[in-house]
């Protein structure tokens, strides 16, 4: 095998620099989206919670939507959660 010029080994390493930037990028990206999600998705648990309160103040009409509100809500803070933590998790492993 012909031996490896310094040309030949400089465009290697710049090869392999952009690479290594290109998938930071890609890892930085996934781990936003997660973040962006359970932000997302905690407001919406927040916005439940609110009509939730809502639904308490009426009658008893009110009173069944609220305690679908409110299941709502624990659903939604559930996620929050579990997405941020899947986001933290994948972050700690880069």
């Amino acid at each position: 095998m012909a031996q490896q010029t310094k040309a030949d080994r400089s465009a290697a390493a710049k090869k392999a620099a952009a690479t290594r930037k290109r998938n930071q990028q890609r890892a930085k990206s996934s781990t936003t989206g997660s973040k962006a999600a359970s932000t997302r998705q905690g407001r919406s648990s927040k916005d439940a919670v609110g009509s939730a309160k809502q639904g308490v103040g009426s009658a008893v009409g009110g009173l069944r939507s609220a305690a679908g509100s409110v299941g709502k809500a624990a659903k939604d803070a559930g996620k929050s959660a579990a997405t941020r933590a899947d986001a933290a998790r994948k972050s700690a492993k880069r």
